[in-house]
């Protein structure tokens, strides 16, 4: 795997929309959201160079696939460009991975940053070689203000020192406590919904001798059930080395009557390790992730590490 170097202050950091639009009411609202999202970069010391999907709109996209795909393709190519960070998540970024240049990318690997949709574009990075990173997004969590512990390792996330172990604020759990006390494997993976839309696909997320990590939002349990069984009948947790799981924000059962951890004990082999309730995801506070990095999960100790 390879490693792009970190970022530094001065560094041009290309600001994008791969997703959703940021025109949630018009043109005003849009420009405003882009201000507000270069003072939050210029405010960590870093120079951003705003890419013209920003201020797109299609449909409820920010611009054509098209146009969102050449921006990312213009970002890796512009010798100028030192990283990529994408405005915001949403919907969309999948529609673009055959649009994409990967010998080309392989060719100017560099930092990109974001996570949610972004998780399309983490998974063709990482398994091209790249490490990139699942982080906070500057319209979506860092211009709205970041409490101590997600600016901490934002900050580590974005100038180096993103290793070691990377603390939890929450209660992580075990959930097989007989299974095997510690993995190791390449971390990858993201959002669920992304990751399992992928199986079938040119671009199938690839588990095997990995450690996956999964988060999500807004999905009802049955849905989120739907979800792990797509990748238990893949084989994706048969392959993966360990699992990390990390928040699940407003996915309620409908009807009351089954929890969580049910459908993950139903889904999940119980001679993986697998640790959840770590806290990344769609909510604050929240740890960045170096995704294609190699890592180490122990249930004895709770603990993620970054090897």
């Amino acid at each position: 795997m390879f490693t792009p170097k970190p970022l530094f202050k001065g560094a041009r950091i290309a600001l994008l929309a791969a997703a959703s639009s940021c025109d949630c009411v018009d043109a005003e609202h849009c420009r405003e959201i882009v201000e507000k999202s270069k003072k939050v970069l210029e405010e960590k010391g870093l120079v951003p160079v705003v890419m013209p999907s920003c201020y797109l709109t299609y449909g409820y996209l920010s611009g054509t696939d098209e146009e969102r795909a050449k921006d990312i393709m213009d970002a890796f190519t512009d010798p100028q460009i030192d990283g990529i960070i994408s405005i915001r998540g949403g919907y969309g970024t999948q529609r673009l991975l055959d649009l994409l240049d990967y010998d080309v990318i392989r060719k100017n690997p560099k930092w990109v940053g974001g996570y949610s949709d972004i998780t399309a574009l983490h998974v063709m990075l990482n398994q091209n070689g790249i490490v990139s990173y699942h982080c906070p997004m500057p319209s979506t969590e860092i211009m709205h203000g970041l409490d101590e512990y997600t600016d901490k390792w934002l900050d580590r996330c974005l100038f180096g020192g993103l290793t070691g172990e990377l603390p939890s604020t929450t209660e992580v759990k075990v959930l097989f406590e007989d299974a095997p006390q510690t993995a190791e494997g390449l971390l990858c993976g993201g959002n669920l919904s992304l990751v399992s839309s992928s199986l079938g696909t040119p671009y199938e997320i690839d588990t095997k001798g990995k450690i996956l990590f999964l988060e999500d939002l807004h999905e009802a349990l049955y849905r989120l059930d739907g979800m792990f069984n797509h990748l238990r009948l893949a084989g994706k947790f048969k392959d993966a080395a360990g699992i990390l799981l990390g928040y699940w924000i407003d996915c309620p059962d409908e009807k009351g009557v089954m929890e969580l951890e049910t459908v993950l004990r139903d889904m999940i082999p119980a001679d993986k390790p697998v640790l959840y309730n770590y806290s990344c995801g769609h909510s604050l506070p929240t740890m960045s992730l170096p995704l294609g990095e190699k890592a180490r999960i122990d249930l004895k100790t709770k603990t993620l590490t970054i090897l």
